[in-house]
């Protein structure tokens, strides 16, 4: 089992990471998943999320994607995007993977020593967080 801070990481990066590991059959717990951020102009990404949880026309609305609003529920849905869900390699991937909001106790002492540095952003000057995207997109946690 590798536990993750997700704290300051990119989401890009990060998914394609978890991603590459759940399919080497690790289980994978991602913490802090308000914290990732997401690169990029901030106007772009919100407008780009808000497209794909709007309707088309003449389009049945349970026939759309499904782009949740809680943080922690979008990363879980881009790692997603990363696994070959279709397969049932994939969906059995997809299903050792955790992702949760903050820190809670009995995970404080497992976060992985492993040096994700390259994972994390340096000093960037356009991005947004999970957790703004989520509250454009409706979210009230």
């Amino acid at each position: 089992m590798i536990v993750i801070d997700g704290k300051d990481m990119i989401l890009g990066k990060l998914a394609s990471h978890v991603a590459k590991e759940l399919l080497k059959k690790e289980e994978m717990i991602i913490l802090n998943a308000e914290h990732i951020i997401i690169t990029g102009n901030k106007k772009d990404i919100m407008e780009k999320y808000l497209k794909r949880r709007s309707i088309k026309p003449k389009q049945n609305p349970s026939h759309r994607p499904k782009w949740p609003r809680v943080p922690n529920l979008l990363v879980r849905r881009v790692v997603r995007g990363m696994v070959p869900y279709s397969s049932s390699r994939g969906r059995e991937a997809y299903k050792r993977l955790r992702v949760v909001e903050g820190i809670p106790e009995k995970y404080k002492e497992k976060i992985s020593d492993k040096n994700y540095d390259k994972l994390k952003s340096k000093s960037l000057k356009k991005f947004i967080t999970v957790k703004q995207l989520c509250e454009y997109l409706g979210y009230n946690g």
